[in-house]
């Protein structure tokens, strides 16, 4: 009989090990963290934000403690059944997102999108993307800080009943497309503000009188300090007569007194998020929204090469200016090593937390002070290399020792006419070895005692008149916020970008000028809603919202506090306000293709030329503005003031496309008394400079 053949035996099949899952917001986030946990670990992006309050309506319940309705974000469909995927298959899940209020408020939203118990610890935060600082934060999960998604809740919830009640009325009142927010209404408050205070502002004459004086080879400069001892303003040029009538040029000053004394600069304590973007404005000429940017890449990581994927910068969303024990360790040990132990501190600058500043991080500074700016500079762009480099030398400079220098006062008299010299000299430059803005120069006097005499050379009375307060620039607008206790790190930049979108404000010479768009609306929130652009208000309300981040203050009392007052307000400011019209204004010319007169009108970015048979006739020009110099390549066309795609100024001729001269400085109407070229005024800080852009002359500046 034949054999039967045995069954082939059952091969198993092994099961994929499960993996823990970990949810962060970025791809870029994702990508480095996921090499320091290995392969036991799957990270995956959420994209931010998976769940919010719906477009369409207002989506908070005003009658039930102010319930909001939370909807899935429009596109992040396929985003959540991915996660939810994922999550399945998962052994455990770790929500990972950013360490504040609102990557806590992520963290809180993801839970319930995935079906997870809030109160499992499953919530992991790190400060820095760094191998050590993961794995750590890896070790002690916790559970989700519900008084971190309140303060965040209440937050959006105060955004949303604010923007969307005034907003609609806006829209109804005034045009199409507008909002308010509670920053946005009192960042374009201060600028209108400011406005008024220079139009309203009458210059005043002032004169000073420089002096140039000698002894033996030495020359010095000494102003003009007063009469008889004391300190005498020079409100004319009569003034001025009376004073020089009654030096003796021939005759010698005498030294009356001597001041020499020490005097230190103590370096400025680590960059909080204000205070980094107010630097990266003045110093690498950034807009807050690009700070950010390069700011958030550096921090969630950089390939390094051989050191593979690194976060180069700790979490830049953070108002205090503390820094770890470790971080302190490892910078004075390199200060030791690189300058000597007299440039580092022993007791470091400590900052001054602002009032209603949280804590919870510390200041903004490189993950590691041994990666210098320029060992990184062929892995960054050129962007988050000078971002980079500013945060490295803020940080460093902020553990260093103080520079000193020596300083000399001088009084010298004469007739009873008092001239004063002061004079500075480097002893020892301390953090300036690293951070230097400028104001280092040495202003040497020669060695003069108390008794020397010296001789007057020359004069030089000029007249000056006071300057109107300054328009704001970035900075300055995030820096008057901040001391006015308005906002917080993470609303500046959208702030910004929402006043200037609206065309409330536009950006000239760096500088925010309001709109007549923006006077508008600044007027009706001021007389119908107070307490939104009131800056006490405001920053009061700011306080109770930090203390529902501290468990003292219940989130819907704050906002009820708020709202019941506000709901009142909308009321009456429905019937009271008449609708605005913004009429066209007649531009004084007609239609090339319908005949009829063109008209002026109120766009999203501005004033331009319309037909006034729109909509039949769509037919638009832009509004040019002469500077009355004839183009200097052609001769024939005037130079005209245009806006590039991102609305910056430039000037060409009006005769395009037939002549292409384009400039971005402003032509003076001469020629170069060298080579002929046309001249330009370029800009400079504190005014401007006539140049020939070929380099072969230059005028004075001018104020």
């Amino acid at each position: 009989m034949p054999t039967k053949a045995k069954p082939k035996a059952k091969t198993k099949t092994r099961r994929k090990p499960q993996k823990k899952l970990v949810i962060v917001e970025s791809p870029a986030k994702a990508k480095t963290i996921e090499k320091y946990l290995g392969r036991t670990y799957k990270v995956v992006p959420s994209l931010g934000h998976v769940r919010d309050l719906p477009k369409s309506s207002m989506g908070v319940d005003t009658e039930n403690d102010y319930d909001p309705h939370y909807i899935s974000i429009r596109g992040k469909g396929d985003v959540i059944k991915g996660l939810r995927s994922e999550a399945k298959k998962a052994k455990a899940v770790y929500l990972a997102s950013d360490p504040d209020r609102e990557g806590e408020s992520i963290a809180w939203h993801l839970a319930h999108v995935l079906n997870l118990d809030v109160t499992d610890k499953n919530r992991v935060t790190f400060n820095e993307i760094t191998k050590d600082a993961v794995k750590e934060a890896f070790k002690t999960p916790r559970s989700i800080d519900m008084n971190l998604v309140n303060a965040q809740q209440a937050r959006r919830i105060l955004d949303r009943l604010v923007g969307y009640s005034i907003s609609p009325l806006l829209w109804k009142k005034v045009k199409k497309g507008l909002s308010a927010g509670r920053v946005q209404s009192i960042a374009l408050s201060l600028i209108i503000q400011r406005e008024k205070e220079i139009k309203a502002f009458i210059p005043e004459e002032y004169w000073t009188i420089d002096g140039e004086f000698k002894k033996a080879r030495h020359t010095f400069a000494a102003s003009f300090y007063g009469l008889n001892g004391k300190k005498t303003g020079l409100k004319d040029n009569d003034a001025v007569q009376a004073v020089l009538s009654k030096l003796d040029k021939k005759g010698n000053f005498d030294i009356t007194n001597v001041v020499r004394k020490e005097r230190k600069r103590t370096p400025q304590p680590p960059f909080t998020t204000s205070s980094m973007q107010q630097d990266a404005n003045r110093k690498l000429n950034f807009r807050t929204r690009k700070t950010m940017m390069a700011a958030q890449q550096l921090y969630e990581g950089i390939n390094l090469g051989k050191e593979g994927t690194q976060g180069l910068i700790t979490y830049m969303r953070t108002d205090s200016t503390r820094i770890s024990n470790i971080a302190k360790h490892e910078a004075s040990t390199f200060i030791h090593e690189k300058y000597g132990a007299e440039y580092a501190a022993t007791k470091p600058i400590k900052g001054k937390l602002p009032e209603g500043a949280q804590d919870a991080h510390e200041a903004i500074r490189p993950t590691s002070v041994f990666r210098t700016p320029a060992s990184l500079k062929e892995r960054l762009t050129k962007d988050q290399f000078r971002l980079y480099q500013l945060i490295w030398n803020r940080f460093v400079a902020s553990q260093m020792t103080n520079a000193i220098m020596d300083t000399m006062a001088v009084t010298l008299e004469q007739n009873g006419v008092t001239f004063r010299a002061n004079g500075s000299k480097m002893k020892f430059e301390g953090f300036l070895k690293i951070y230097k803005d400028g104001k280092e120069k040495d202003n040497l006097l020669p060695d003069l005692e108390i008794g020397d005499q010296v001789k007057l050379a020359k004069t030089d009375p000029a007249q000056h008149f006071t300057q109107p307060p300054a328009r704001y620039s970035e900075a300055n607008l995030i820096k008057a916020l901040e001391e006015n206790g308005v906002g917080r790190p993470s609303t500046y930049a959208p702030t910004l970008d929402t006043i200037q979108r609206r065309y409330y404000v536009k950006l000239v010479g760096r500088r925010f000028e309001p709109t007549e768009l923006g006077e508008i609306v600044d007027g009706i929130i001021n007389d119908y809603f107070p307490d939104v652009v009131n800056v006490d208000f405001t920053a009061d309300l700011e306080h109770e919202l930090d203390g529902i981040e501290d468990g003292k203050q219940d989130w819907v009392k704050v906002i009820d506090s708020f709202y019941k007052p506000f709901s009142t307000e909308v009321a009456h400011a429905e019937d009271a306000i008449e609708k605005i019209q913004i009429r066209d204004e007649p531009a004084g010319f007609d239609c090339d293709i319908y005949g009829a007169p063109m008209v002026i009108k109120m766009g999203r970015y501005g004033k331009f030329y319309a037909c006034s048979r729109f909509p039949d006739c769509r037919n638009t020009k832009p509004i040019v503005k002469e500077i009355g110099v004839t183009c200097p390549v052609c001769h024939k066309g005037e130079v005209i003031e245009r806006k590039s795609k991102k609305n910056r100024i430039f000037y060409g001729c009006s005769r395009y496309p037939d002549c292409d001269f384009v400039s971005w400085d402003k032509p003076v109407g001469r020629d170069c008394p060298k080579d002929g070229h046309y001249l330009v005024a370029k800009k400079i800080r504190g005014g401007s400079q006539i140049v020939c852009p070929n380099g072969d002359y230059e005028e004075a500046p001018q104020k």
